[in-house]
């Protein structure tokens, strides 16, 4: 079942320019336009912002994406992450797909808890979990399933969350304010900004199974 709905402050934009600093690959730059530092997190990374002119950008198919933060200290971060699918079109087993989606959403966790920030102070916010791959098994719902169950097991509530469509996104994330723009790739020429996911997809089954455990704060 897809799962689209949101609340809070997050703003939708259907038709805008993809900068061109993404077709590049370039990880960091300046948007003169934002007058903002951009963060380009790519798959299967997080990154966590203490500067409040920092914008963290990310696109999305099938992977999900958390944007987390304090609220008080404006300092947030996002990850990207999607979990392993078997060669069988089975779900991979349920002990490298719970490791490795959970050590995802538990190092970016990690990584603002360590600031200072108390547990119940969390903002989250999730995105993505298109259906944007061929075949039976739908990716993207499985993610985004994983990424609401995972919060609800652990006693957090989304402020806010955009999940499955079968368009692509890109996310706009600033954790000063907590403000998300999102923006649905519809154009047929969008597909290609979704080369490293799709080539990151590729490698998830020998990775699920290296991942180490952490434990939250």
């Amino acid at each position: 079942m897809v799962v689209e709905a949101q609340t809070g402050p997050v703003e939708r934009r259907h038709k805008a320019a993809l900068d061109p600093a993404l077709d590049q690959g370039r990880k960091k730059y300046f948007d003169p336009r934002r007058n903002r530092t951009v963060i380009r997190v790519l798959p299967g990374e997080h990154y966590v912002s203490r500067n409040s002119d920092e914008m963290i950008v990310t696109i999305l198919g099938s992977c999900v994406a958390a944007c987390i933060r304090d609220p008080l200290t404006g300092i947030g971060g996002m990850n990207h992450f999607m979990l392993p699918e078997s060669e069988t079109g089975n779900w991979g087993s349920v002990s490298a797909t719970m490791r490795y989606g959970n050590f995802a959403m538990e190092t970016l966790i990690n990584d603002i808890l360590k600031t200072g920030c108390p547990r119940e102070r969390l903002e989250v916010k999730l995105f993505g979990g298109g259906n944007v791959t061929p075949g039976k098994v739908m990716v993207g719902d499985m993610n985004g399933k994983f990424a609401l169950n995972y919060l609800k097991y652990e006693g957090l509530t989304p402020a806010a969350y955009d999940l499955g469509g079968k368009f692509p996104r890109r996310i706009h994330f600033f954790p000063e304010n907590g403000k998300v723009d999102r923006l649905l790739l519809k154009r047929s020429d969008d597909s290609k900004y979704l080369k490293e996911e799709n080539e990151y997809r590729t490698r998830l089954p020998n990775q699920a199974e290296t991942g180490g455990e952490i434990d939250l704060f």
